[in-house]
């Protein structure tokens, strides 16, 4: 009888369980820019399921997802692109295409024609005698010191009226108060801190994307510290640590000095 009981308990636990590891898996795809020498990494977001996750520098991705939820690609600069997961997309990887924002020049409109008559032409650019002199006039006046006291410019309490706020908490600047003792002062690191933060980058962060262009611990280290150099990552980072943002900051930095330092795989990636 306890067997048999036992039996029907661990069919049931069963049955619970494998619809939530049927229906939560990883999808993959690339992103794509249409430029070749744009490696900064993209943010992808699975809006339904509250997870995100950075493409590697080739664009390459990977996240937890299930049929219908919403991912959304983001990167500074393009347009953000939001994808429905159908079931057929699920177990296949897909491309994403991410377009530039276009920076728009405003219109620059010319009211006077020129004639070709100089002096004509002349008279219309040039700024007559007279107001030349009277802006001579008007900057010596400004610049001359002054002869009386100035006035108080306060208005009279007789009609002012009654101050309604007189007394009264200004809630909305207290709330400014209060939001700004809540987020961490932004100050200089000094030696011992940033060897801190380094050392929690080190432990906390996931660097393999470093191992994969043959980079040592002498190499990863010599980087970090190319990083936190150009990034200000121990400044920025240290009293509010998000290891996602760390490892954004870190690509970003990658995609610079990769440019400058010769690294196992990065001459082909440039190649293709």
């Amino acid at each position: 009888m306890e067997i048999r009981y036992i039996k029907r308990f661990l069919l049931f636990v069963l049955f619970c369980i494998t619809p939530k590891l049927w229906g939560q898996q990883k999808i993959s795809g690339k992103v794509i820019t249409g430029d070749e020498l744009d490696l900064v990494p993209v943010l992808v977001v699975n809006i339904s399921g509250n997870k995100s996750s950075l493409s590697d520098m080739s664009g390459n991705f990977e996240i937890e997802a299930k049929e219908n939820d919403e991912i959304r690609f983001v990167k500074e600069g393009y347009y953000r692109v939001d994808k429905k997961m159908t079931k057929e997309e699920i177990n296949t990887p897909f491309n994403i295409i991410l377009k530039k924002i276009e920076i728009q020049i405003p219109e620059v409109k010319i009211k006077y024609k020129p004639t070709g008559n100089l002096a004509k032409d002349n008279q219309h650019y040039n700024e007559s005698r007279k107001l030349q002199a009277l802006k001579s006039d008007m900057d010596d006046y400004m610049r001359s010191p002054l002869n009386q006291p100035l006035p108080n410019n306060t208005v009279s309490k007789t009609f002012t009226g009654h101050d309604f706020n007189a007394g009264q908490v200004n809630l909305f600047g207290v709330f400014n108060a209060v939001k700004k003792l809540a987020q961490p002062k932004v100050t200089k690191a000094n030696y011992n801190e940033t060897q801190d933060f380094l050392r929690r980058v080190r432990n906390e962060v996931n660097l393999n994307f470093l191992k994969k262009y043959g980079m040592d611990d002498e190499q990863i280290d010599a980087f970090l510290l190319y990083a936190d150099k150009t990034r200000l990552l121990a400044k920025r980072y240290r009293k509010d640590f998000s290891i996602n943002v760390v490892e954004y900051e870190l690509k970003v930095a990658f995609a610079e000095y990769s440019k400058t330092h010769k690294l196992e795989g990065t001459q082909e990636q440039y190649i293709h």
